[in-house]
């Protein structure tokens, strides 16, 4: 058998597969049957910046009789003295945002009791909001390393894409003067100068790169003339996008890179290690055909490192990025004369 293990932001996995952040790993018992089936580690879902904001609405017009006592209060605050509203309404704001951030921090703390494979936590924001705060307390729960899942949507007309950008390197800033765990910056692709602005960010301290975030988008239903959210999960055919980029920063960055998006089977994850990936993140595919599909991945990855007579990961880990070609332009390459020449 094949040595599966690896390093990832220092953390001691048994394999290069990780359950990457979803819906599915908000259940303890999902947790434990990842580590079963292979999994060298597991991303808790994520946090969300929009959540705490709910969470304060929701807390307001509960029937809580606490809840319902202190916006009565609030309420009379607002009336007869208008200048005291901003701190009132900040106070249910710390009040919601502990509440949620403390069912966050048990599951952590659940997680950890349970499993004896890393447990990465994960927050996701659009904005630079308190990040501090969420990260430390997350620390202290036990969590082995974060996850910030940053995606900047380049639509606002007001913005430069410096602007943009900087938005990554000011999270990861005020995060790391709090935290001492490692951290991995889960990123999209909209950037001006994708390799340029990836490798900056790779300095910054940042443990590992996660690529990419898989985008909502949304599509039009054009017979009842609404938006819908079709398309959220990835198809195998995604995998080739993320696989360019692998290839093109691997042996160029100061930290880590985990392939994530469109890792359907086993041979997907070993082109992204040998493009120089250090591990993989699953979700969409765990969805389709459920937990225990990590087995397949695992033991696939296992019999292709047999029969190419590899011992380890790092063996093979590299081995195809740019770096390490005869041709390193076949990974920039965009246009597709040579295949529409045999096209008829």
């Amino acid at each position: 058998m094949a040595d599966l293990s690896t390093t990832y932001m220092g953390l001691k996995l048994k394999s290069p597969i990780i359950a990457g952040s979803s819906g599915l790993m908000n259940s303890l018992e999902n947790l434990k049957q990842f580590e079963e089936a292979g999994a060298g580690a597991v991303v808790l879902k994520s946090i969300f910046e929009e959540q705490i904001q709910l969470e304060t609405q929701k807390f307001i017009k509960s029937g809580d009789e606490n809840a319902q006592q202190w916006n009565n209060t609030f309420q009379g605050i607002v009336n007869s003295q208008s200048h005291y509203y901003d701190e009132a309404l900040e106070y249910i704001n710390n009040f919601a945002k502990e509440h949620t951030l403390d069912q966050y921090l048990d599951f952590i703390r659940e997680a950890k009791k349970n499993l004896t494979i890393p447990v990465i936590a994960s927050i996701h924001c659009v904005s630079n909001y308190d990040w501090s705060y969420f990260a430390k307390r997350i620390q202290d729960a036990g969590a082995d390393a974060l996850e910030l899942n940053v995606y900047v949507l380049p639509s606002d007309f007001n913005r430069s894409g410096v602007e943009n950008e900087q938005v990554y390197f000011d999270i990861i800033e005020a995060v790391k003067k709090q935290v001492t765990i490692p951290i991995s910056l889960k990123i999209g692709y909209y950037f001006s100068s994708i390799v340029n602005t990836v490798q900056k960010l790779s300095e910054t301290g940042v443990s590992a790169l996660v690529m990419f975030n898989r985008p909502y988008n949304p599509d039009i239903d054009i017979n009842n003339l609404k938006l819908t959210s079709n398309y959220l999960l990835s198809n195998p055919e995604e995998y080739a996008r993320t696989l360019r980029w692998v290839a093109i920063l691997s042996g160029k960055l100061k930290c880590d890179i985990a392939a994530s998006s469109g890792i359907h089977s086993f041979e997907p994850v070993v082109k992204q290690l040998l493009a120089g990936a250090t591990v993989i993140q699953v979700a969409s595919v765990i969805y389709i055909h459920g937990i225990d599909h990590i087995r397949q991945l695992v033991s696939g990855l296992n019999g292709w490192m047999d029969e190419h007579k590899y011992a380890c990961i790092s063996d093979f880990r590299g081995k195809l990025n740019q770096q390490n070609i005869e041709n390193p332009a076949v990974y920039e390459r965009v246009q597709f004369m040579k295949l529409y020449s045999k096209i008829e």
